[in-house]
């Protein structure tokens, strides 16, 4: 499914390939804001996709950016947009990989920022396998970062998120079979089964505390990336809750640091 989905991302308006190319950047303020200066640092960004924001930490000033991701049509597709923005394998790597098994396919043992962003977690079954991988990546003094969909949303009925209609702490696995991708809903697709799972916040950071990293901060945003909520409403480029509206954490974020 996700190969499948590759070339329609590429060509899409929703990922803009052509204003990443100019602009180099599509982080988000409050992620760029909490994880702080990169300048010199090695980041590590885990199932990355296309790798638009992990070549945006390298325009920030990281040192040294490695991006995985397990579909190797997404690896090319990043391998080609670094090779675009002129960073060579030195600077910014792609590696083709299962995130569970990333501590034997990335390029060094650890690294100074672990970064995981917006839309990844729900794909994974073993949340605890997920944090013992990233945790053990993580380099002395450095930090994991996490910027997530809150899982609350999946709770709320999808027109005005303001219904409880679905079990927040639901274990089984969702089995969709849909076409279109959310960067094209319109597009023809083949391979349209995808499975999800549903993990709360407390299952997320309990899973990282189990590995010895210390909590440094757990942040909720009332926005959104994308239409999540039929009544959202688009203002100052984000996702809301029209004025009024009883407001809900809409995104996650959180540090975990490792002792130096």
């Amino acid at each position: 499914m996700w190969d499948e989905r590759v070339p329609v991302h590429v060509a899409s308006a929703y990922y803009d390939l052509d204003g990443f190319r100019a602009r180099g950047d599509v982080l988000r303020d409050f992620e760029t804001a909490e994880v702080g200066d990169v300048t010199g640092r090695s980041l590590l960004h885990l199932q990355c996709h296309i790798g638009l924001d992990t070549l945006s930490w390298a325009h920030r000033g990281a040192a040294r950016v490695v991006g995985l991701d397990f579909s190797a049509p997404a690896v090319e597709a990043a391998r080609g947009l670094a090779a675009d923005l002129g960073y060579g394998p030195d600077r910014a790597a792609f590696v083709t990989s299962d995130v569970y098994d990333a501590a034997d396919a990335v390029p060094e043992p650890s690294y100074d920022i672990v970064y995981t962003g917006l839309g990844a977690l729900c794909w994974l079954p073993d949340i605890r396998r997920w944090a013992e991988t990233a945790s053990s990546l993580v380099a002395p003094g450095g930090f994991l970062y996490l910027a997530e969909f809150h899982p609350i949303t999946d709770a709320l009925d999808d027109e005005t998120g303001s219904t409880l209609v679905r079990d927040y702490f639901a274990r089984d696995a969702q089995v969709w079979d849909e076409p279109g991708t959310y960067a094209d809903q319109g597009a023809a697709t083949v391979h349209n089964r995808s499975v999800e799972w549903q993990h709360t916040l407390g299952d997320v950071v309990s899973a990282l505390a189990a590995t010895g990293l210390r909590l440094e901060f757990l942040h909720e945003h009332d926005v959104s990336l994308f239409q999540r909520f039929e009544n959202f409403e688009v203002r100052d480029g984000l996702h809301r809750f029209p004025a009024g509206h009883p407001r809900i954490p809409l995104i996650y974020s959180l540090k975990a640091t490792r002792p130096a």
